[in-house]
């Protein structure tokens, strides 16, 4: 499938998240805009520096009426354990069969055997505002996301 771009609707989805209650796709954007990060694992170092830089971003996220939400094929007692550790103030979900990423067409690295790393800002109305994916540039992605949506809040307020 190809990878989601900007302009597309987010596809329907309920996964559970830290604490095993189902999040829907429907729920997140009925609240307003969305971050949502895919991220390959839990305690890895590309993947703790960006759960950790969201989560020191966390405040302009809120301030700007914006939810952050990461996803990766961990499960939940994983997610929970990091975010325990790490004290992150956002939810986690658990893909653990990839089926999310798949509708999303989120990419894959190393000929495909392993989850890459993208990260889309959504509006309240469930379409895709930016795209950012780089493997490498793991805490690039919160400033990419906090540029779009302070920017999108200024368009708002317009």
């Amino acid at each position: 499938m190809a990878s989601l771009s900007v302009g597309d609707h987010i596809p329907t989805f309920t996964l559970p998240d830290q604490n095993g209650q189902p999040v829907s796709s429907e729920a997140l954007v009925a609240e307003g805009p969305v971050v949502l990060f895919f991220y390959p694992q839990d305690f890895t170092v590309g993947c703790t520096a960006e759960a950790c830089a969201f989560r020191d971003a966390h405040e302009d996220f809120s301030d700007a009426g914006v939810r952050v939400v990461g996803i990766s094929s961990d499960g939940i007692k994983s997610h929970a354990d990091f975010v325990a550790k790490h004290g992150l103030p956002y939810t986690l979900l658990s893909d653990d069969k990839g089926q999310v990423r798949k509708a999303f067409g989120a990419p894959r690295f190393l000929l495909g055997l392993a989850d890459g790393r993208v990260t889309y800002v959504v509006d309240g109305q469930g379409v895709i505002r930016h795209v950012f994916n780089s493997m490498v540039q793991a805490t690039r992605h919160v400033q990419e996301a906090l540029q779009i949506v302070t920017s999108l809040a200024s368009e708002a307020s317009a």
